[in-house]
């Protein structure tokens, strides 16, 4: 007597059910340019390491006990390997009534954890790879009754995700309702060109409510949420591309943020020295630079990986090597309003200043600060309040932190470079010039009415500007507050060496952040 015929009925099960949305479905999908859940899955993660979890979860119809066909929940999910390490995968199944809702609405007592309780449990990355038109009033009908919206229920735990492990989000295709908050409910979110939008109500919805159409791309598209918005960080070209990205943000971070990231092997000298920063910075303050060039001479070779690259593009947030340790960098484009912090530069610092804090990740700075973006528009914008987050996240963090001031450094932006507790410090080069605003701009309010009263108010501002400029040197600084002025090739070895050191430090400060991450 065996169970022979029972495994059958399994294996019958499991083949309906990878049936997923059906045949027609399936190559609708495939006409589109994407992959199927399924398909995503196996080409993401390691060969073979996929374990499902509710493998049989579906709505079963039966010919008396004779199953006729199985139409399965509209995501698939379970634990993986990437890169050999461990991670939770939640993949929508946009070929199953586009991936909206829970196909089988009959959980109750004895339901198994789903995969973002697991994620938690075991403090392992979390990974969601969204395709899905989110809640359909056709449930309606099939429940024979509507509901009070009471979704937090089970989306405590992906909130609770951000505060414990890394949390990835791709939106690969149109994004509707619940699963289009979840794509920037993580510290790293990717769409992908042509085939991705999010917006919690499609083009029917719009139409309804506002009485205008508009298409899906137009409502919710890459140009709006990568460059505007600034609801998702990084763009990808395919889905390949997107999965490439995912994989090499997560090599930077560790499991969980009780443990540190791992080193990485490396081929270049900690102390390398490039001769092209002594002359980097233009004598001339009206003239820029590219910082990118800065940070690529000092970091790791190419080891640098940019988010958010098309938005708040004032200021740059990445990830890099120091040494082999990977770290956050933060800086100012001076070629992008001069590098000054407006709203949207500030908020995705703050974001990257959260990561770091609560997954041990040191912080470098490459300061270039003419201070917060100003004018009406900025007002508008709340440009204060943007400040006062971004000087709350800085004093609330515990990360080492190292600045490299390049050259200007001012005011209350200025200060958001510096921190006055914990594992830090801050080099300057021969090139950096500071203070409480620019002398140009603040000799005309400081000295306005010495100004108006001579005989030529444009001559007498001159001269007080030059007056001032001969007392801006940094060395004058330095030999009364101690800063230490280095020579700019020196830089890599400086930095390399703070981030060596701070290992020490992270290991003593595991799982202590002050702040809750907020998307």
């Amino acid at each position: 007597m065996t169970w022979e015929k029972e495994v059958g009925e399994l294996e019958y099960r499991s083949s309906l059910i990878k049936e997923m949305g059906g045949k027609e479905n399936i190559e609708k999908h495939h006409k589109r340019g994407k992959l199927t859940a399924r398909e995503r899955i196996e080409k993401f993660t390691d060969k073979d390491s996929f374990n499902e979890i509710m493998p049989l979860v579906g709505d079963t119809s039966y010919d008396g006990n004779e199953i006729k066909n199985i139409l399965p929940k509209s995501s698939v999910e379970g634990f993986a390997k990437l890169n050999g390490n461990n991670v939770c995968v939640s993949a929508g199944d946009f070929t199953v009534k586009g991936g909206s809702g829970r196909v089988s609405l009959n959980s109750g007592i004895g339901q198994e954890e789903g995969i973002a309780q697991q994620a938690l449990i075991q403090r392992i990355p979390y990974i969601r790879l969204l395709d899905s038109a989110g809640g359909s009033v056709k449930n309606f009908e099939k429940m024979g009754r509507t509901y009070l919206p009471d979704g937090n229920a089970f989306m405590w735990p992906e909130v609770e995700l951000l505060q414990e492990v890394p949390v990835v989000s791709a939106v690969l295709g149109s994004v509707a309702g619940l699963p289009a908050v979840q794509a920037p409910l993580a510290h790293f979110s990717v769409m992908v060109k042509n085939i991705s939008q999010i917006f919690p109500g499609g083009p029917p919805v719009v139409k309804a409510a506002l009485g205008y159409e508009i298409t899906k791309e137009e409502l919710g598209g890459d140009h709006i949420h990568t460059k505007l918005s600034g609801c998702i960080d990084n763009l990808a070209e395919n889905e390949e591309d997107a999965f490439e990205q995912i994989s090499k943000w997560l090599s930077y971070l560790p499991q969980s943020r009780t443990e540190l990231a791992k080193r990485a092997q490396i081929d270049d000298d900690p102390n390398r020295e490039e001769e092209s920063l002594l002359s980097v910075i233009p004598r001339n303050r009206r003239q820029t630079y590219n910082i990118y060039n800065i940070i690529n001479s000092v970091i790791d070779k190419s080891s640098f990986f940019e988010i958010a690259s098309n938005y708040g593009k004032s200021r740059i947030t990445g990830l890099a090597r120091f040494n082999g340790f990977p770290v956050g960098v933060i800086g100012n484009n001076p070629m992008v309003m001069g590098g000054s912090t407006d709203v949207a530069g500030g908020s995705k610092v703050v974001r990257l200043i959260q990561l770091c804090d609560l997954f041990n990740l040191p912080l470098v700075s490459f300061a270039d600060e003419p201070g917060f973006f100003v004018g009406l528009e900025s007002e508008k914008q709340g440009i204060e309040r943007a400040g006062a987050r971004l000087m709350s996240a800085v004093c609330l963090s515990k990360m080492p932190f190292c600045t490299i001031v390049l050259s200007k450094l001012y005011g209350v932006a200025g200060q958001c470079h510096h921190r006055p507790s914990g594992m830090y410090q801050r080099f300057c080069w021969p090139s950096s010039n500071w203070g409480s605003m620019h002398i140009s701009g603040g000799v005309s309010a400081a000295y306005k009415q010495e100004i108006l009263n001579s005989p030529n108010p444009e001559q007498k501002k001159i001269e007080i500007e030059q007056r001032l400029n001969q007392i801006s040197s940094p060395f004058r600084t330095a030999e009364a507050t101690g800063q230490n002025i280095i020579d700019p090739r020196k830089t890599r070895g400086k930095i390399c060496r703070f981030v060596t050191d701070s290992q020490r430090v992270l290991e003593n400060q595991l799982g202590q952040s002050r702040m809750s991450y907020l998307p």
